[in-house]
């Protein structure tokens, strides 16, 4: 794998079975996506994006091809080993939120230094990070449903962000937010983008979302229709 692709994909196709047949959701991609990239799955509804976000993620496997993610093929691995490739290296943002309602904000972003076995003292000073760069430092003890839509979002963020993972999958992270928290929640991804140098990998139709992209793949009906990089975001022009 090139030292500078953080994912691999050559040749996937994914068919689900209907009926008698199957349907075919990705169809012959071939990618590379670049270690520090911001970049944006594209289409309307029915194009494969979350099909493709979820094999990038390990969470879905291809009928075909290949997918190599931070340096492991994922052809052939077990629950075991991928979810350890999940635990260890990527963090997830998803549009539902899934934060644990009995849990405190702090309790919910450390959950997953929980997982991986890490020290308290070294969870405590992570956490704290986290929680100050997503603005929510005031709220350590509330619990989700004590908080508004953007605030769970932001600690949605916090827990995907904490580990410090080399790579972050978001599932429409906007969908249920207003435009005003969606600008707020854009600008805190763009900001860790370039003090961390995560990578970041969007399924998103939202238009907010594609004006602070650095490349956008669009996909048609499972294919790639379009490969684009963006030199100027949308949000830099008006600065």
């Amino acid at each position: 794998m090139d030292d500078n692709h953080i994912v691999e994909i050559r040749d996937l196709v994914k068919n689900y079975p209907v009926g008698g047949g199957h349907f075919t959701a990705l169809r012959d991609v071939t990618t590379d996506l670049v270690v520090g990239e911001f970049t944006g799955l594209v289409g309307p509804s029915g194009s494969g994006k979350t099909t493709l976000l979820n094999i990038i993620g390990g969470l879905d496997a291809p009928t075909e091809g290949s997918v190599t993610v931070l340096d492991m093929p994922l052809g052939g691995k077990n629950h075991k080993e991928l979810a350890h490739l999940r635990r260890e290296g990527i963090g997830f943002i998803f549009q539902t939120f899934n934060l644990l309602p009995v849990y405190t904000v702090f309790e919910n972003v450390e959950f997953p230094l929980l997982l991986i076995g890490m020290a308290a003292d070294e969870r405590k000073e992570l956490v704290d990070q986290a929680l100050e760069w997503v603005g929510l430092t005031d709220k350590v003890k509330s619990r989700p449903a004590q908080l508004s839509g953007g605030e769970c979002q932001r600690v949605a963020i916090a827990r995907a962000i904490v580990k410090k993972p080399k790579l972050i999958i978001a599932d429409e992270p906007t969908a249920n937010l207003d435009a005003k928290n969606s600008h707020n929640i854009m600008q805190i991804l763009v900001h860790l983008n370039q003090e961390l140098s995560t990578s970041f990998i969007f399924a998103t139709h939202d238009e907010k979302v594609m004006g602070y992209l650095t490349r956008i793949i669009h996909l048609i009906d499972g294919r790639i229709d379009e490969d684009e990089h963006i030199s100027e975001p949308e949000y830099r022009k008006g600065k």
